[in-house]
């Protein structure tokens, strides 16, 4: 079993050994913005979690789970106490009010380390209180018990990957001690077992080993099946999330590529944008996307040119948490203005591209795209055509699957998360870019570029960069 704790909802997976969907369940999630302010109650990440996973089991009786990871929003963080019972909301990964302790800390606001600070300086008791990830909330209700954590949540934590410790001499310099923070383990280990209580909670029958999951970004990628060197996986939902695989970690001074620990030791590197889908319910919130999806077809390149974030604030493919949306012109109508938003995405989704070749990591393996924003076929094939090249489908497309195939492989059920990847996940189907298409793009793309580097979020250098891959594209 899989279960993935999304923006807007918990989904939980039930998957066969073959790859098999056995059964599935979801549950709605709600929440509070407010500006920069995001918030949500754990308590209802719990509900959710329960409806989700009662779902699943009911679809697929008399099915067992043999074990069940958990994935979560990078970046998103409570404080509980010593009975894991939650003493704050959950701030959720892109609340940006710890702006001054994310400068102290030296890292982006997005990052969950700035917001446990935050949180800490408005908590009412600073005894017995315990830094906890959105995942570690529902594992500990599931065993009954406070677990580790796994090392990909933590990285934004300030956890040290490469010295696989956390590093208390500078936490410590920032007022937060070492009893704060939980015990780290890397995804695939055994966390511990559901216990009675989350049994008679779920359904889920005691004994059933828990493994130490992912993010929810890393988690598409393993849906993704992109575990090879110099692949990327492209995940679109409310927000847009790249992740590759490389024998090193990406080194970036700053901070907008960061790089996850993939279980078996090689480096996961990505980033988080702002833009996405969300950016479509926001300006259309009663639009049928399949109807505006078509109508789109019929403004190629859109009149406007959009840069549509979902909140304030940039982390991917620039950190400006001053940016807001944008749309430079004015649209004819209303499908013009839904075409805008699409391509919009795609450009931004190759800018994060030239980023990532701009700090030197390979890209020579595939590309796939998953996410919501994946199951429209137009936009599919749009972002295809702006990137310029060949994208992968996967039959299945979801973090809930990638956490069913950690689970299986934590459990034993294959001996590394390549082999459970490759029984576990298929290929839906390939696209491939019409250049006529990749040439009628162009233009909007470079239009952007130059837009962001005038408003002096996108540094000059990376601005640079992306004008002389484009060249090299349209004389390729």
């Amino acid at each position: 079993m899989g279960i993935d704790l999304g923006t807007q909802s918990v989904r939980a997976v039930l998957v066969g050994d073959d790859g098999t969907l056995l059964g599935s369940g979801a549950a709605p999630l709600g929440g509070s913005r407010d500006g920069v302010r995001h918030e949500q109650s754990p308590d209802d990440w719990w509900e959710a979690a329960r409806t989700a996973i009662g779902g699943a089991l009911a679809s697929a009786p008399g099915r067992d789970v043999r074990a069940l990871a958990v994935c979560g929003t990078s970046g998103t963080v409570l404080l509980t106490d010593g009975a894991g019972r939650p003493l704050t909301p959950g701030l959720m990964y892109d609340d940006g009010r710890a702006t001054a302790e994310a400068a102290a800390a030296g890292v982006q606001p997005a990052w969950a380390l700035p917001k446990a600070m935050w949180l800490l300086n408005r908590c009412p008791t600073t005894s017995g209180v315990h830094l906890t990830h959105q995942p570690d909330f529902i594992v500990s209700r599931l065993t009954g018990r406070r677990t580790a954590t796994d090392s990909s949540h933590a990285l934004k934590t300030g956890y040290d990957l490469t010295a696989g410790s956390w590093p208390h001499e500078k936490l410590h310099a920032l007022g937060l001690a070492p009893d704060l923070f939980p015990e780290v383990v890397r995804p695939g280990a055994r966390l511990g077992e559901v216990g009675a209580d989350g049994e008679a909670a779920t359904g889920i029958p005691a004994g059933t080993p828990v493994i130490a999951g992912m993010t929810d970004g890393c988690a598409a990628q393993i849906a993704s099946g992109s575990l090879d060197v110099g692949s990327w996986n492209s995940v679109l939902g409310t927000t847009l999330v790249l992740k590759g695989v490389t024998a090193r970690p990406i080194h970036d001074e700053t901070g907008v590529v960061y790089n996850h620990r993939a279980p078996e030791g090689s480096w996961l590197p990505g980033g988080a944008s702002g833009v996405g889908a969300g950016a479509l319910s926001h300006a259309f919130p009663d639009a049928d996307p399949a109807r505006f999806d078509a109508l789109a077809a019929a403004h190629e390149p859109s009149t406007a040119l959009a840069y549509p974030l979902v909140s304030r604030g940039e982390r991917f493919p620039f950190l400006a948490p001053d940016a807001t949306p944008f749309l430079l012109g004015e649209p004819r109508s209303d499908a013009d203005h839904w075409a805008a938003l699409l391509q919009g995405v795609g450009h931004t989704e190759r800018l994060c591209l030239d980023y990532l070749d701009h700090l030197g990591a390979p890209q020579d393996g595939p590309l796939t795209f998953t996410g919501g924003g994946s199951r429209s076929a137009y936009w599919n094939q749009l972002r295809t055509d702006i990137l310029g090249r060949t994208v992968h489908i996967p039959r299945h497309s979801e973090p809930a699957l990638g956490m069913a195939v950690l689970a299986a492989y934590g459990a034993g059920a294959a001996p590394t998360l390549a082999d459970a990847a490759g029984r576990m996940i298929g290929l839906g189907h390939v696209l491939r870019p019409d250049p006529a298409r990749t040439a009628r793009f162009l233009q909007p793309y470079l239009t952007m570029v130059g837009e962001l580097e005038r408003r002096g979020w996108l540094p000059a250098p990376v601005a640079t960069h992306a004008r002389t891959r484009a060249d090299a594209l349209e004389t390729s």
